[in-house]
């Protein structure tokens, strides 16, 4: 999936998902686009080299993807047991919807609890 399609199917999950680019400040962290509800991140990838788009998934769930797809793997910089990465080039559309979608519901069905 190209990447404004990407950007698009995940502002398009709620009005009240929010894109920012919080780590302008480190380096190598100046690109990378990250989606939040609730105020939690749900996904985020780097714009400046768009091969791995970290999700939120169930702990149980991480292993039979990763065997079941060659797309999924280890996310960027997050905890293997809470997130997976998946290629955004290799990923069926439909595939990268459905983790994308699960990982918003992961978070905002614990965040909105809270608040």
């Amino acid at each position: 999936m190209f990447i404004d399609d990407y950007r698009g199917y995940c502002l398009s999950l709620s009005a009240d998902v929010e894109e920012k680019l919080p780590f302008v400040k480190f380096k190598n962290g100046e690109g990378v686009l990250v989606f939040y509800i609730c105020g939690h991140m749900f996904a985020f990838f780097d714009c400046n080299d768009y091969q791995v788009i970290s999700l939120k998934c169930q702990p149980e769930r991480i292993d039979e993807l990763k065997a079941q797809y060659d797309c999924v793997g280890n996310p960027y910089n997050e905890s293997p047991k809470h997130w997976i990465g998946v290629d955004p080039h290799t990923a069926p559309d439909e595939l990268l919807k459905d983790l994308t979608r699960n990982s918003y519901e992961i978070v905002k069905t614990k965040y909105s609890k809270k608040e």
